[in-house]
This record gives structure tokens, sequence and C-alpha cells, in this order.
């Protein structure tokens, strides 16, 4: 079987304390992970499987191959 090719997602903290969570693929969507930034860290996050959403909670920039975006301006 084919590995899949999953899509990747770069949060950049712009403040403490921002929220990143994935949330589950299948009918009932949950939270599986949560992690806290603090200003200037960076996490590459990748939908899998597994994880259907990224929810991003406070000044941060996202970059995707599609652009980027800056949350809470």
């Amino acid at each position: 079987m084919e590995p899949k090719e999953f899509e990747y997602v770069v949060i950049k903290a712009k403040e403490n304390g921002v929220h990143v969570i994935g949330l589950t693929r299948g009918q009932d969507t949950r939270f599986h992970h949560t992690e806290k930034l603090d200003k200037g860290e960076v996490m590459i996050a990748q939908f899998t499987e597994h994880t259907s959403a990224i929810k991003v909670r406070g000044k941060a920039t996202i970059l995707t191959r599609h652009g980027s975006v800056e949350s809470n301006e």
C-alpha cells in the first residue's frame, strides 16, 4: 500500500499562549490534541487520517501551500 500525501501547515505564534487544537475525523468531531505556543515558537502540523481540522486560538501567522493568513488581527 502506498503512503498517502498529507497537507502540512506552519503556525508561528505572534504572542504568548497561542493554542493549536487538532480535531478528529469521522462521525463525531472531537479535540484530540492541543499545544500551547509562546511568541516566536513555530509548529509544523499535518492533516492525517485522524486529523481533519486544526483550530488556532490567539495571534499567529498560519502558512499553507494555499497562502498565509493572520489569526486574531
